[in-house]
């Protein structure tokens, strides 16, 4: 494999999903979340056979299932305790 990198993904996260990705990190002791995020790509892209899910948004691929309104950005939505 080619290790020039010369390509830069921006990719937005919630919450939730930094945490998990750090926790991912940290139990893997990767130095940087760029090598976690490779390492996850490359895991996911080992296991990933079909595009049963193909013509879905971006916003229905979050690690966490946010139900049918999406992300949100406070806990006032329909899915809140308050």
């Amino acid at each position: 494999m080619n290790d020039l990198r010369d390509e830069r993904l921006q990719v937005m996260l919630s919450p939730e999903e930094l945490t998990a990705l750090d926790d991912f990190r940290f139990k893997h002791r990767m130095p940087t979340r760029a090598a976690a995020v490779r390492e996850l790509l490359k895991l996911g892209l080992t296991v990933a056979t079909t595009d049963a899910n193909a013509g879905l948004k971006s916003s229905n691929y979050g690690v966490f299932n946010r139900g049918p309104a999406g992300h949100r950005h406070d806990d006032s939505g329909p899915d809140s305790a308050a």
